[in-house]
């Protein structure tokens, strides 16, 4: 579909945030317009996040978007934590009341909202590169962009930037308009992807004299693993059977406890920061998603909190088209931001308290292993652990 020259909403960006907020409002009846720059093919096999909180499920049910996940999605009710040669699990349905979480890669969730959207939703145009918004203090905005060789202008009431940290939409907000608060972590992960299937049905994090290791997965027949490691790290520097013996040395809680191998399909190295943006909102301008926030993958919040962020946007834009009243729209920083920095706590929590420090003292361990051995006694820190893992139920969930 092509846009007219106009639109309520412009959408700069279709990954997961950008492509749900348009689902939402076309459902609402409000017009708008996603933008992307790269083609359907490379956004499609962009590898994220693979954990789907109770909230973020219910809102892709309640757009229409969950029928594969029903049908394929992995459902766990629980994590395993193993440290000083102990293995742990958390109930999360017994510690929350019910809560749970789902394994279903964001490269799946993404091939459902662009499938939905070229059905029946509003214009979704890819290789549409945004150069400029104009008009963020005004009454309207003018987003300027080139698609099929040609540069075009989109005029509209609100721009919505869901195109990531470096994207044009936060470049945009000028930077005595916004402060930003940041933290780098002295490590890295090592993540693969093996055609082998998972050693266990939960994921397992673990704690270890050598380093982090997650073992996660993305289907029965496909692991998902990943490694701490040293900064600068290059993936070649990692043979697979090193990665694999590896692997079995930090999670082996007893002797005989081995993964199962198969190929490497895949291997990244992926940096760890902290990173938020305030407000999310200058003028016209609203930011979503990566956007507004980055959290280490430790704690599984990235997608999650970028599906409250629209959920709690489409709210306010289909308060607005009803009412005429901005009310909820002004207030869209803030509702987000508390959610956002809880999210941020969680996965600075689970990052330090499972992660080895390259400074790090036999002193700063054994705080570590006295949080997680609380964690395993504990019925109440455990509960805090799982609520907070399978999310905070949003404001319209009760």
């Amino acid at each position: 579909m092509s846009p007219g020259s106009r639109t309520r909403v412009a959408v700069v960006g279709a990954g997961p945030a950008g492509l749900l907020l348009a689902r939402l409002l076309h459902l609402r009846g409000i017009d708008c317009v996603v933008l992307e720059s790269r083609g359907r093919g490379y956004v499609e096999q962009r590898q994220r996040a693979g954990i789907l909180e109770q909230s973020t499920v219910d809102v892709l049910r309640r757009a229409g978007a969950a029928d594969r996940l029903e049908r394929e999605g992995l459902p766990h009710d629980g994590i395993e934590l193993r440290f000083a040669g102990r293995r742990h699990r958390l109930d999360f349905p017994a510690l929350t009341g019910g809560r749970r979480v789902w394994v279903y890669a964001q490269t799946e969730v993404v091939k459902d909202l662009i499938a939905l959207q070229l059905a029946d939703g509003p214009p979704l145009l890819f290789e549409a590169p945004v150069h400029a918004v104009e008009g963020a203090r005004d009454g309207g905005c003018t987003v300027r962009y080139t698609h099929e060789g040609r540069k075009r202008a989109l005029a509209c009431d609100w721009v919505v930037g869901c195109d990531g940290f470096h994207g044009v939409v936060r470049d945009c907000v000028p930077a005595q308009a916004r402060q930003v608060h940041e933290r780098v972590y002295p490590y890295a992960w090592l993540g693969i992807l093996a055609d082998a299937p998972p050693v266990h049905d939960e994921l397992i994090y673990a704690h270890s004299p050598r380093g982090f290791a997650l073992a996660s997965m993305r289907s029965p027949t496909v692991s998902r693993l990943y490694l701490q490691v040293p900064v600068g790290t290059e993936p070649d520097a990692w043979p697979d059977e090193r990665i694999w013996d590896e692997l079995d040395t930090r999670f082996g809680a007893d002797a005989d406890w081995r993964l199962t191998r198969g190929p490497v399909t895949q291997k990244a190295v992926l940096p760890m920061r902290s990173s938020v943006t305030e407000p999310m909102r200058f003028g016209r301008v609203l930011l979503a998603g990566d956007a507004a926030h980055i959290v280490p993958p430790t704690g599984a919040k990235g997608l999650n909190l970028a599906v409250s962020d629209v959920a709690v946007l489409a709210r306010a834009f289909a308060h607005l088209h009803e009412t005429g009243s901005t009310a909820v729209l002004d207030t869209y920083s803030d509702d987000c931001l508390r959610r956002v920095w809880r999210a941020e706590h969680f996965s600075s929590f689970m990052t330090t308290t499972l992660h080895t420090a390259p400074d790090q003292s036999s002193f700063d361990t054994r705080l570590q292993l006295s949080q997680l051995e609380r964690v395993a006694a504990s019925p109440h820190a455990a509960a805090e652990l799982a609520e907070n893992y399978t999310g905070v139920p949003l404001p319209d969930e009760g």
